[in-house]
């Protein structure tokens, strides 16, 4: 009788710890942190098409985002999108010769300096865009592969999902992203 009770008393502790266990997996993935793979070209050369990244969805909650970090988004057609922040609300954006002004002040983006090497001619056609508040602008490192702000339009701050930074898979590219 003993050992009976001891076995039902074992069993409830397992179960206990397997519903905690399922539960902060839940909590922690639905309010957190998730993974995402990142699909196609359109971020080269600073995310390659399959890494496996961490999206960290209490960023900004607690903060707005900045701009040139890497966020993930629900896009108008449905799927989730990986882009870098280029305007935030209020600001006017230009692309001329190649170099991003933002309001009027030239930026330096020393993420694009590998895609420039390797093609001829501008990497990022001459453009102007006015950011509505409420909004961001957001563009693919790889301008000439990317659907971003310039097609899709601004991403309304509901719309994110949160920031990304942490590349853990393949293992051979684990890294921070700046």
């Amino acid at each position: 009788m003993a050992t009976e009770k001891k076995k039902k008393n074992e069993v409830w502790e397992w179960s206990k710890a397997l519903i905690i266990a399922v539960l902060l997996a839940f909590v922690i993935r639905y309010f957190l942190f998730a993974p995402i793979v990142v699909d196609g070209e359109s971020m080269q050369s600073t995310l390659l098409d399959q890494d496996r990244m961490i999206v960290n969805k209490i960023n900004y909650k607690v903060s707005e985002p900045k701009r040139f970090d890497i966020i993930v988004f629900h896009a108008p057609e449905g799927k989730d999108y990986i882009k870098r922040v280029i305007g935030l609300p209020g600001d006017t954006i230009e692309y001329r010769d190649d170099v991003l002004y933002v309001n009027g002040q030239a930026y330096e983006e020393p993420y694009l300096e590998h895609n420039k090497e390797e093609l001829n001619g501008p990497l990022t056609e001459d453009f102007t865009a006015t950011v509505p508040e409420g909004e961001l602008f957001v563009m693919g490192d790889n301008r000439r592969n990317s659907k971003d702000s310039r097609h899709i339009g601004t991403i309304g701050f509901d719309k994110i999902i949160g920031s990304t930074s942490v590349v853990y898979w393949p293992i051979s590219d684990l890294k921070i992203v700046e």
